[in-house]
């Protein structure tokens, strides 16, 4: 195998090797055991969830766009 090629496939493999470790120590089985003072909340229902993860990003975007479209000045 060419030098550069192989240099290349060892760099992806300890890229890849890498982030799966630190994944796999932020995942969130470590956060099943509560510390003193933890007062965790009602979980969020659907609706919620949805709204947060997906309707707020959503028209953020859109008036984020807007705002661009309305304010472009490449128009004569």
């Amino acid at each position: 195998m060419d030098k550069k090629l192989n240099k290349k496939v060892m760099r992806a493999g300890v890229v890849t090797a890498t982030a799966t470790v630190l994944m796999l120590l932020s995942s969130p089985a470590f956060a099943v055991a509560h510390d003193d003072g933890d007062d965790p909340g009602s979980g969020l229902s659907v609706a919620q969830t949805l709204g947060l993860y997906v309707a707020i990003p959503i028209v953020a975007f859109a008036v984020i766009a807007g705002l661009v479209i309305v304010t472009d000045k490449s128009r004569k």
